[in-house]
């Protein structure tokens, strides 16, 4: 059995977060909401308890039965677990008169103090709370403060249990990793053992059980996630999986004919469909971004159905789901308010029956990009960026048609390119060119021209959840904004966008 860390979320921004952090280190863990945790704690060495929007005070707040691991297990709760802690042991916690939020340093740190091996004085913390501790339970006491937060840290003289104010699996908490691999490895005695090669072998070895030798079919996209599942899964069953690739119309230039040819030198039974037309034409007169989605989402399914059916005797269909997909379907709010429609994890279609497997669905996205290396995987196809499952559909603002689709591959195509020539691709997590359903005057020669605006959009990120707007060179931006204009037949005018998420989202629809 894998020991692991268990992570109850209350609901924090960054609680995946803090379970990236761990895996750092090489050591599994699982979120869990605070109301499904797991009915047997078998393998769990430790309990680590997330932040929340939420004041302990609110009686709406969340809350758990702390006693099942109180004393049992070690504990470190984290901002408002160490609050909902300290309160529930009989200590106090109160609104703060200045809401504590932002980098502060620690004025003192308890050198003897195990969680904190490491941890220098004035060490950098990020703090983000409105309430917090004035007093402590009996045998409760202070292992580290900072100027304006007394309780910054505590622990229990009699149990292993500890709660930290700030947040250590922020980046901006210096010490935080360091902090972590000491409540997990040598406080927990967790194995460093959680390993891109450990992975491989128990998951190959899993599918190989659990799939026999039925026949599986998996949907490819180009992208990393269905791929590394595509390899994993071949490791496991050879010739027994089947791989369909759909040209939806709407990739980017070239991309069906380049990645067929890769997929084929990497051993992959894989059947190419064209299907452009019957995409577009379900598109046609569409404007709507949410509808665009669900129709591009809808066509996907019935062509891949149909495929699906000329393989005799299926009873598998593969998805490339990744961990936070699945974090987000039972989160501590249910699955969260539609930004835009992704894919259901583990749905499908009453038609299609056809059992589920996710090889990935433990896996963040750095991880999966580890085990791709792992499986030897091509750099080239493992460091792409990003890339929409709508595809093009949906950096085309408004109604689709072939034309536009046209100018906003030939864009892509010369925007991207130089990327790579400039040496900047790795630089950029994501980069997209839109096409605006915006028309604007210009001079081209001697002739007054009316034609479309494209905006380009560069962005660095770890896991998209977050994004600053890439500070790319002026003189590249000058060069590739000429070059779209003097080569692309149709565009006037080229714009770059300087926003980030939040408030913006990566994509435009």
């Amino acid at each position: 059995m894998q020991e692991k860390i268990l992570i109850l979320d209350f609901g924090s921004q960054y609680t995946q977060l803090i379970a990236r952090r761990v895996r750092e280190l090489n050591i599994y863990c699982e979120i869990h909401p605070y109301h499904h945790i797991p009915q047997t704690l078998n393998g769990v060495k430790g309990v680590i308890l997330s932040g929340s929007p939420f004041s302990v005070s609110d009686p709406e707040s969340p809350r758990i039965e702390l006693d099942r691991f109180y004393g049992k297990l070690p504990v470190l709760g984290v901002c408002y677990g160490a609050q909902y802690i300290a309160q529930q042991k009989g200590g106090r916690v109160e609104a703060s008169s200045t809401r504590e939020y932002g980098r502060a340093n620690l004025a003192f740190v308890d050198r003897h103090e195990l969680l904190l091996d490491g941890v220098e004085d004035n060490s950098q913390v990020w703090m983000s709370h409105a309430d917090t501790i004035t007093f402590l339970p009996d045998n409760y006491k202070i292992i580290a403060s900072s100027h304006d937060v007394k309780f910054a840290a505590f622990k229990d003289a009699v149990t292993p249990t500890f709660g930290l104010q700030f947040h250590p699996e922020v980046y901006h908490s210096t010490d935080g990793l360091a902090l972590l691999k000491n409540f997990v490895v040598d406080i927990c005695k967790c194995p460093q053992n959680w390993t891109p090669e450990s992975f491989v072998a128990s998951t190959v070895t899993g599918l190989k059980k659990k799939l026999g030798n039925d026949k599986v079919v998996l949907g490819l996209s180009g992208g990393v996630d269905s791929s590394v599942a595509g390899v994993l899964l071949h490791h496991a069953i050879g010739a027994q999986l089947h791989c369909i690739f759909v040209d939806n119309g709407l990739l980017r230039k070239n991309e069906f004919e380049d990645v067929l040819a890769s997929y084929e030198n990497m051993g992959l039974n894989v059947k190419g469909v064209r299907a452009a037309d019957r995409f577009l034409q379900g598109l046609k007169g569409v404007n709507d971004p949410e509808e665009k989605r669900k129709i591009i989402g809808r066509v996907f399914i019935e062509v891949f159905d149909d495929e699906a059916h000329s393989i005799k005797d299926v009873k598998w269909l593969a998805q490339g789901t990744i961990y936070p997909d699945v974090i987000e379907s039972v989160s501590v709010n249910g699955p969260s308010a539609t930004i835009k429609s992704h894919h259901n994890v583990g749905g499908l279609p009453d038609f299609m029956k056809l059992k589920v497997v996710e090889p990935l669905n433990s896996l963040f996205k750095d991880e999966v990009r580890r085990v791709g290396t792992t499986l030897g995987i091509s750099p080239t196809l493992l460091n792409r960026h990003p890339f929409p499952g709508p595809g093009l559909g949906i950096r085309i603002l408004g109604e689709v048609t072939a034309e536009k689709v046209r100018i906003v591959q030939e864009v892509d195509h010369i925007y991207v390119k130089a990327l790579k020539d400039w040496h900047l691709y790795d630089q950029v997590w994501q980069a997209a060119a839109i096409l605006l359903p915006v028309q604007s005057v210009g001079v081209m020669g001697d002739e007054r021209t009316y034609e479309n605006v494209v905006c380009l959009r560069a962005v660095g990120s770890t896991d998209g959840m977050t994004a600053d707007w890439s500070h790319l060179p002026y003189d590249f931006l000058a060069k590739v904004s000429s070059d779209i204009i003097n080569k692309v037949k149709g565009v006037n005018r080229v714009v770059y966008d300087i926003s980030s998420k939040p408030p913006a989202t990566i994509e435009w629809e």
